[in-house]
Order: structure tokens, then sequence, then C-alpha cells
């Protein structure tokens, strides 16, 4: 694996973040090997030089560990927005594993997304952690068909395989759930397919299901996009450009009645869908002081 230079990884406070309470964040491996034909991380702006190859910031943890003791406050530190934590090189390397331990000896929270089944290996010090602090995991998932994720995720671990690592993460007593974004439009976004990630999201123990209706495209993402679709779905890709234009949001044309489907049923399963309902329920229990000053 290739190491690149890093001065720091754990960004700094963030007091009001919306996106699921997190007040701090960290990347510890940049590119990614999924393979995801939608991944907005492709896009131009972010400046990920080929992003296909995974490689780790250089001594990651010792930087880490200086991060940590440097913060004023504790908080929730999110991982997974640039970079999936648990990518193929992780189950060698175990550098997310070791900040694990180091987050949990310093006293901060957690907050993960990932597609990857190897998050329930750290179980052990994810539950270390949530006797002082919050812990939150967000499993990607947009198909319950296998069949269909290979298509459009080739490496990453089929959507069972992530039913599966939910159930264990649940039977651990571990807020987790599932981020159902994106919903690809006229592939993903139809009842059929919503309805079964909701009762397979119920089934295995889910806290909630965030779900966002669409897909983001710019730049070269969308030329990245559009050349899958022609090897994967023929003729698509000139529904998408009658439909959308150069549109940075495409959100699907069967969104409300999607949302509508989401709400009354996660609402008769007792699982979360709104992002405030969400934070609250997997922060309640923890004081206030959890953000204090050392």
């Amino acid at each position: 694996m290739d190491f690149i230079p890093a001065k720091t990884i754990i960004s700094g406070y963030s007091g009001d973040n919306k996106w699921f309470g997190n007040n701090y964040n960290m990347n510890i491996y940049k590119g990614c090997s999924h393979g995801c034909i939608y991944c907005d991380s492709r896009s131009e702006c972010y400046h990920v030089e080929n992003f296909d190859n995974v490689r780790a910031k250089e001594n990651a943890l010792t930087l880490i560990h200086r991060d940590l003791k440097s913060k004023r406050k504790t908080g929730v530190i999110g991982t997974g927005a640039m970079s999936d934590p648990y990518n193929p090189i992780e189950k060698e390397y175990e550098l997310t594993r070791g900040a694990l331990k180091l987050i949990n000896s310093f006293g901060f929270g957690i907050s993960i997304a990932t597609k990857s089944n190897l998050v329930t290996r750290d179980i052990d010090i994810l539950n270390k952690i949530r006797q002082h602090s919050p812990t939150l995991i967000k499993l990607t998932i947009t198909t319950c068909d296998d069949v269909l994720c290979k298509k459009i995720e080739p490496n990453v671990a089929v959507s069972s395989q992530r039913f599966s690592a939910l159930k264990q993460l649940a039977e651990n007593k571990i807020f987790a759930g599932i981020l159902l974004m994106p919903v690809l439009p006229f592939i993903e976004d139809n009842a059929e397919n919503i309805s079964g990630i909701i009762r397979l999201a119920s089934e295995n123990g889910a806290k909630f299901i965030y779900p966002a209706f669409g897909v983001t495209l710019r730049q070269n993402q969308r030329d990245w996009y559009y050349r899958k679709l022609d090897e994967i779905f023929p003729h698509l890709k000139e529904k998408y450009a009658r439909q959308y234009g150069n549109s940075y949001e495409c959100h699907s044309p069967s969104s409300n009645e999607l949302w509508q489907l989401m709400k009354s049923e996660c609402e008769r399963l007792g699982m979360l869908y709104k992002m405030d309902d969400i934070i609250r329920a997997y922060k309640k229990g923890y004081c206030n002081d959890q953000l204090r000053l050392f």
C-alpha cells in the first residue's frame, strides 16, 4: 500500500453539524476501491487523484493520537464521508481499528459510514466506546437485490452481507441503521426495492433508515456514471440526459411517492427516518458534559 503525507487527520471542532450530529471528521484513507458507479467523491472538486487506488495517511495513528490529545472538547468523530474506513486494505493494516482504540481511550464518540461488513470485526471496541459516548453505525444499502448490487457496487460486500452485519451490530446493542442513498433513478427507485429494504432493515434490527431518492452528478463524475450506464444499462444514459440535462441534483421522478412509502412503513415498524430524530436517539442518555473541557 502507498502512504501519503499528512499534517493532521481529525478536523477542527464543529458545534452544530446537522449531519448525524458529528463534531469532528476523520479520514484515514484516501481514494476508494469499491468501484461504485455513482460515487460523488470521484468529482474533481475533491482533488482526489488516482481515485481507485486506496492510500493511507502516513503515521496515521501517531497523528490521531496527537490530534485527540490536543482537542479541548470531546464529541462525536465522523468517518466514512470521503473514503470507506473499512476498505479491503483495512483488514491487513487495521488503522481504523487502531483509531477506534484511541477514540475510546480519549473518551470520544464515533459515527461510522461504511459499505463493508468488516465493521463487525470491531464490535468489541464499539461496545467499549458506547459505554461512555454516542456510537452510531450507518451501513449504506441502496438495493435489496444482490445481483443488482454487484452491477452498481462491484467490489463491495453485497447487500445481504451488509444486512447480516446490521443484525450483528443490533444484537450487540450498537445503534445502527441504513443510509439509503443514492437511490438511482430508473434503476432502484421503485416501490418493490424500497419496500424490500425497509422490511429487511426492520427484520435485522435497524434503528433508522435515512433516504435520498435520487443521485448527484457533476463534472467528471457524470462522465464516469454515464460510461458505466452504457456498459450495464444500454440506452439509459439518454433517458438521464433528457430528464436532467446538466443538473447537479437528479431527483427521482417517484421521490414523492417513495417518501410517503418510507414515512408510513417506518412509522408502522418503529424505525426512525428524520435526521433530528436519529441524532436525538443515538445521543440519548449521554450527559451534556459529553462535550467537556479537558
